[in-house]
């Protein structure tokens, strides 16, 4: 296995930039704790419009469908937008754009209407396509190459303190409020969301502007070139492209297991609990990826990234075997605890993507943020297995998921035909 490379050192680090990273770094860091935050409340949002809307398990995932079709719809073109504006002013814009779709929550609750609040959820999510397209590469070639994996898995951490923290206040402001049943009309259940939004909205505009007013470092190393020469098809790169379907199975898988829990911890078999105490458990999902990138981090100081990729996809396919097999305690915990070993995939699956792309490195970013659109799809699909044969049954699926990511960890994610010189930069 090779070592995670992205870029050649960058000329920053050789003209006395490097003492700028620590606090690039910290400022970037905030971006991903953001993204976490928010699109950890999906998970609130599908049991909450479910309830609102009388929606089967299908139609509610529609709500992940509208959220991650963004990724596939705008990853692409945020590509371009850093090509055009740089790394720095497409962050800005992508938390303009998240401030937005935050605000739009605001007139589909007034309207009480679910296309609505997916055209919001879908706003939101361009916004943060945005960000991740220029923020995971940036946080991956803001150091030593060698290291890229373990960086990022490091910033990818306060992205799950965002998810650990935002299925106990989304529990806490949005399902509070339905406790009272029946005696709570639609429309009050629906303007839950409001403030939170509003807030989140408030949140992402000030600090759109901070990120604005601070210098980050520039990467010349990465940038794309100015003369019009062309690179080539990006398809020849086998190792991003079979990343590219990593992402896609392991967001997919992610998301539709967050997705279910609330549900899946309603069941009597299971845990048979009320929502606002599915949602506390959830946090623990979200929780254990949090710990486990911070450990993670401190490991791939010293394994290759591609052998424990595999290790934990293992792992996560194991336990989802353990839960399908077996009720109630074990069931429910052995779950929740595939959110420890999914912590380091997203970041290793990344930095092993876009591993040698040199100034294609922006292009790759996209084309592995587009297949995030694996989070639309795969939920929908279990969202069909379950209400036709159960919830117990459809994590099947994300079980077929995990096995094509240690496939990927163990053989698929190794650079073949790629010279040093296509990726030199100049």
């Amino acid at each position: 296995m090779v070592n995670v490379s992205t870029a050649s050192p960058t000329k920053a680090a050789t003209t006395g930039e490097t003492q700028k990273y620590p606090a690039a770094l910290a400022m970037v860091t905030v971006l991903f704790f953001f993204w976490g935050f928010v699109t950890v409340l999906n998970d609130i949002l599908v049991p909450h419009l479910k309830s609102v809307f009388d929606l089967t398990y299908t139609k509610v995932m529609l709500i992940q469908f509208a959220f991650f079709a963004a990724y596939f719809i705008f990853s692409i073109p945020s590509a371009k937008v850093i090509d055009a504006i740089g790394y720095k002013k497409t962050m800005v814009v992508g938390l303009l754009t998240m401030g937005l779709g935050a605000f739009l929550f605001v007139p589909a609750a007034s309207a009480l209407s679910y296309p609505l609040f997916l055209c919001a959820l879908m706003v939101l999510a361009a916004g943060i396509t945005a960000l991740q397209v220029a923020a995971n590469p940036y946080v991956a070639v803001l150091g030593p190459p060698e290291t890229a994996s373990s960086r990022l898995n490091l910033t990818q951490a306060f992205n799950s303190l965002g998810t650990t923290i935002g299925p106990w206040v989304g529990g806490l402001l949005i399902l509070g409020t339905v406790g009272a049943g029946a005696a709570v009309s639609k429309m009050q259940q629906a303007s839950s969301v409001k403030v939170p939004y509003m807030i989140i909205g408030t949140a992402l505009i000030v600090f759109a502007v901070l990120i604005g007013l601070f210098k980050l470092p520039t990467i010349p190393s990465v940038e794309r070139h100015k003369d019009g020469r062309d690179d080539g098809s990006m398809w020849k790169y086998k190792h991003l492209i079979l990343g590219c379907v990593a992402i896609f199975t392991y967001v997919g898988a992610e998301v539709a297991i967050g997705s279910f829990l609330i549900n899946y911890f309603n069941q009597p078999e299971i845990g048979n609990l009320p929502e606002v105490e599915g949602a506390k458990l959830v946090a623990y999902y979200w929780g254990g990826a949090m710990v486990g990138r911070f450990i993670g981090s401190a490991i791939l100081q010293k394994v290759k990234t591609g052998t424990v990729l595999g290790i934990a996809a293992f792992c996560a396919c194991t336990l989802v075997l353990v839960s399908m097999l077996t009720t109630g305690h074990i069931a429910m915990w052995s779950i929740i605890l595939v959110g420890f070993f999914n912590s380091i995939m997203f970041p290793s699956i990344f930095t092993l993507g876009i591993a040698k792309l040199g100034p294609r490195t922006g292009d790759g970013s996209g084309l592995l943020i587009m297949a995030i659109v694996g989070g639309a799809i795969i939920p929908v699909v279990q969202g069909a297995i379950a209400d036709r044969f159960g919830v117990h049954h459809a994590f099947v699926l994300p079980v077929l998921c995990y096995l094509y990511i240690a496939y990927y960890a163990l053989r698929g994610s190794r650079p073949v035909g790629v010279s040093e010189a296509s990726v030199a930069g100049d």
